[in-house]
C-alpha cells in the first residue's frame, strides 16, 4: 500500500518544479563559467572538511533547491574557461539534458525489451565510430569508462589469439600483453585483473618524442617468449595521457600483423580527432586495429561516463562473454546485437547512447570537428605562448590538446620543488585549476584544454598568475 510519502517523492508537479528549478539553476551557472563571471574554478576545502560538512548538513532542514546549489557551490566547475586541469569534458548542455532523460527512465538495457530505443541508438552511434574509422564489418558498444573499455577489448583478444580457453578451462599458461611505459594505468590495471600479474605487462621504452620505440618491439617479444610467456596483444596509445603523443599505429600495425597478435588502440582521450579533419591523421592506420576505444566525456562533449568499444570484426565484438542466461534470451548461439548483456560486462547497463544522438540530433558530426580542432588549436597556440617566454619552458611540443610546462626559477632553487609548490598555491587559489606530471623524474605542470572558449587571454593570464604566485611565495 503506497503511503503519503511514497505519493509526494513521485509528484510530478513537484517534480516539475524542482526541475524548472535546476534547470533555471544550471543555465546561470552555463552563463556565468563560460563567459568567465564567476572568478574561480573552484573553491578548495580539504577532504576531511569537506566530509565533515556534508555530515552535518542533514542535522538541519534544506530545500531540493538548497541543496543543488550547495553542490553546484562546492563543485569543480568544467565548463569554467580556466578549468584546463584533467580530460573531462565540459558537458554540452544537450548531452545533459539526454542524460536527465536517461536517468529518469532508468532502462537497464540488458536486454532490448528493457530499452528498445537506446539500444537501437546505439547501434547507429557505433555505426556512425565504424564508418569514421574505416570499418567495413565492424561493430561494438557503449560501456562505462574506459577502465572498463580497455579490459572488454582485452579480453576479447585473449579469447581470439590465447592457444587455450581461459574463459572455460582458466590459465595454463603465462599471458603477456605489449604495451608503451606512457600508456595509461588503466591497461595495466585491466592486465592485472585478467591474472597476467606484472611480468605479464611487457612495458616497453618510449623514445624521446614519448611514443613506443617501434624499434626495440622485436626484441621485447623475443625476451619474452624466452621466458614462456605467450603473447597474446600489444596496445598503442592515441594519445599517452601524460604528454598526449600518439603512438605510431602503423608501425604497431606492423608488428602486430607479423607476429598474428591483437591489435589494440587506448583512444579513450585522442579517439575523438578521427572527426577532425585537421588532426585525424594523428590516428593513421587505425582502421587496421582488431579493436579501439574512444571515450566521449572527454572530447566529444557527453556527459560521464560513456565509452565506445570498437571491433574491426563484428564477430568479436560477440566471442568475450560467451555464456547461457537463459531466462533473459532463447539463443545464445544468434548474434542478437539488440540483447547487449551478451557482449557486456554490464547486465544493467545505462541509457549512454543518448548522449552521443542528442549531440548529433541536435548539431551534427560537424561539433565533433570544431570541438577536437579548437581544443588541438588552443594547445599549440599556448606552447607558443610558452616559447616566447624567458621563464618557461614546455617539456615537449604538443601533438594533442595537452601541453606539459613548467617555471624556470632565477634563483638556485630546485625547480621540481618550485613547481610542485607553484601547483599547489594554484589549487588552493582556486582561480584556475591545472594538474601536474612527472616525466623521467621530472615535475611539469600539465595543462589539458577540454573547454573551445579557453582563449589566449586567459593562458597569458595564467602565467602571469604563476610569476605572481612566485614573486609572493618565494
Amino acid at each position: 500500500m503506497s503511503t503519503p510519502l511514497l505519493h509526494k517523492a513521485y509528484d510530478s508537479a513537484l517534480f516539475k518544479s524542482e526541475g524548472e528549478q535546476l534547470v533555471s539553476l544550471l543555465a546561470n551557472y552555463l552563463h556565468t563559467t563560460k563567459t568567465g563571471g564567476s572568478d574561480k574554478v573552484l573553491r578548495w576545502t580539504e577532504p576531511e572538511d569537506e566530509y565533515t560538512f556534508w555530515q552535518q548538513y542533514l542535522s538541519t532542514s534544506h530545500s531540493t533547491s538548497d541543496f543543488f546549489k550547495e553542490v553546484l557551490e562546492r563543485s569543480i566547475h568544467t565548463h569554467h574557461p580556466k578549468y584546463i586541469g584533467h580530460q573531462v569534458a565540459p558537458t554540452v548542455p544537450v548531452s545533459a539534458l539526454a542524460t536527465l532523460l536517461s536517468a529518469q527512465l532508468n532502462n537497464g538495457m540488458a536486454v532490448y525489451e528493457m530499452g528498445a530505443a537506446a539500444t537501437a541508438i546505439e547501434r547507429l552511434v557505433i555505426d556512425t565510430f565504424c564508418r569514421a574509422i574505416g570499418y567495413t564489418n565492424g561493430d561494438g558498444f557503449l560501456t562505462s569508462g574506459g577502465t572498463l573499455a580497455n579490459l572488454t577489448a582485452l579480453l576479447a583478444a585473449r579469447r581470439a589469439k590465447a592457444t587455450d580457453d581461459v574463459w572455460n578451462e582458466g590459465h595454463s599458461k603465462k599471458l603477456a600483453i605489449m604495451v608503451s611505459e606512457e600508456a595509461h594505468y588503466c591497461v595495466d590495471r585491466a592486465a592485472r585483473i585478467m591474472g597476467l600479474g606484472s611480468d605479464g605487462i611487457i612495458k616497453v621504452p618510449a623514445g624521446d618524442n614519448y611514443q613506443i620505440e617501434t624499434d626495440a618491439l622485436e626484441s621485447y617479444y623475443t625476451s619474452a617468449i624466452k621466458n614462456g610467456f605467450e603473447v597474446i596483444a600489444i596496445v598503442g596509445s592515441a594519445p599517452s595521457t601524460s604528454t598526449g603523443v600518439y603512438d605510431d599505429l602503423e608501425e604497431v600495425y606492423a608488428f602486430a600483423k607479423a607476429k598474428k597478435i591483437w591489435f589494440h588502440i587506448d583512444a579513450a582521450h585522442g579517439g575523438a580527432a578521427i572527426f577532425s579533419k585537421k588532426y585525424k591523421h594523428l590516428l593513421n592506420g587505425a582502421h587496421n586495429a582488431d579493436s579501439i576505444i574512444i571515450d566521449g566525456h572527454k572530447m566529444m562533449g557527453t556527459s560521464a561516463i560513456t565509452t565506445a568499444v570498437i571491433f574491426k570484426n563484428s564477430t568479436d565484438s560477440y566471442a568475450t562473454f560467451e555464456q547461457k542466461a537463459q531466462y533473459l534470451w532463447e539463443k545464445n548461439d544468434d548474434a542478437d546485437w539488440f540483447n547487449m548483456a551478451k557482449r557486456t560486462f554490464e547486465c544493467t547497463k545505462s541509457m549512454m547512447s543518448v548522449r552521443f544522438y542528442a549531440i548529433i540530433n541536435a548539431y551534427g558530426l560537424q561539433f565533433f570537428d570544431d570541438f577536437v580542432t579548437t581544443l588541438y588549436d588552443a594547445a599549440q597556440q599556448f606552447s607558443n605562448l610558452i616559447a616566447a617566454q624567458q621563464d618557461f619552458e614546455i617539456a615537449l611540443e604538443p601533438v594533442s590538446n595537452i601541453v606539459c610546462f613548467r617555471y624556470k626559477p632565477s634563483n638556485q632553487e630546485d625547480i621540481n620543488e618550485v613547481n610542485k609548490r607553484i601547483r599547489r598555491v594554484l589549487l588552493e587559489d582556486g582561480e584556475f585549476y591545472i594538474v601536474a606530471t612527472t616525466l623521467r623524474g621530472e615535475y611539469y605542470l600539465r595543462t589539458t584544454f577540454m573547454n573551445p572558449f579557453t582563449t589566449g587571454a586567459h593562458t597569458a593570464g595564467l602565467l602571469k598568475k604563476i610569476r605572481v604566485i612566485e614573486a609572493t611565495s618565494f
